[in-house]
């Protein structure tokens, strides 16, 4: 488990499985029971804090980061890996989550 992967995530009801971005630093992950993720969804509204992904970044759809959700979650409800973004995908993330919280 490393920092860019998309994994599966359990959400608890009425959510659902659903693909999330692991964006906590590498070098912490291996220490703690939570993770800070960013969910991904099929609802794309085109706006600064999302980043578009599709079938060439190792998604089956069109879908979107949505940084104005991320959340620290349970470890071990983190799911199998679908795909790993590359750092160029990373720095479009980054900038999303700056913008989302306010750090421009």
């Amino acid at each position: 488990m490393k920092r860019g992967e998309i994994r599966w995530y359990k959400f608890n009801p009425p959510d659902k499985n659903r693909p999330v971005l692991i964006v906590s630093r590498d070098s912490v992950i291996s220490y703690l029971n939570e993770i800070t993720v960013v969910p991904i969804t099929s609802t794309i509204r085109d706006i600064p804090s999302e980043v578009i992904l599709t079938k060439e970044d190792g998604m089956t759809k069109e879908c979107a980061v949505n940084c104005d959700h991320i959340q620290t979650v349970s470890k071990h409800k983190i799911g199998d890996l679908i795909t790993s973004l590359p750092s160029s995908k990373m720095h479009e993330v980054n900038d999303s989550i700056r913008f989302a919280l306010g750090m421009d």
